[in-house]
């Protein structure tokens, strides 16, 4: 076997995104991950046994990137995955006209691959407002979770 026929393509530890977890230990405001989106709970109907044996949990979420409303029915004592959710705390450096937004941690790293969000609507202009043009510090929260990234919340800390 030569060298071209083994090319590693991604450098990451192989770590999932997702964790399983037993439907029924998933409590309202926890995560559940519903048509391959990641989710909050806002809350659960559970039915009781029927003929079939399962007591059913019917999900209610909204999805944490987009907002939209999304529904799923798993029985109790079934597996359903998690998503693995963090957020972090970055101050904005610069707001690109296109909405690409610079950040800097506390430890000095840069992130250069977040956008402005789109929803709720006029929040991206809220957080560039509130910005300044740079005359005021503002800190924005990036939540991530399966591999994408948006800016859920801003403060500003210094006017």
């Amino acid at each position: 076997m030569s060298d071209d026929d083994y090319v590693i393509e991604t450098t990451d530890a192989g770590a999932s995104a997702v964790i399983p977890m037993e439907a029924g230990n998933i409590k309202k405001g926890g995560y559940i991950m519903i048509k391959g989106r990641p989710c909050k709970v806002l809350s659960i109907a559970v039915s009781k046994t029927g003929k079939h044996g399962h007591a059913k949990c019917n999900f209610t979420a909204t999805d944490i990137f987009t907002g939209k409303k999304l529904e799923d029915m798993v029985p109790g004592s079934h597996g359903t995955t998690v998503p693995i959710v963090s957020k972090a705390d970055w101050e904005i450096i610069d707001i690109d006209e296109d909405g690409a937004v610079t950040l800097m941690d506390e430890g000095g790293n840069q992130k250069v691959d977040v956008n402005l969000p789109h929803i709720p609507d006029g929040f991206g202009e809220e957080i560039r407002t509130a910005w300044d043009e740079g005359n005021k510090t503002v800190q924005v929260s990036v939540q991530t979770a399966v591999g994408e990234e948006a800016i859920v919340a801003y403060k500003v800390v210094q006017e």
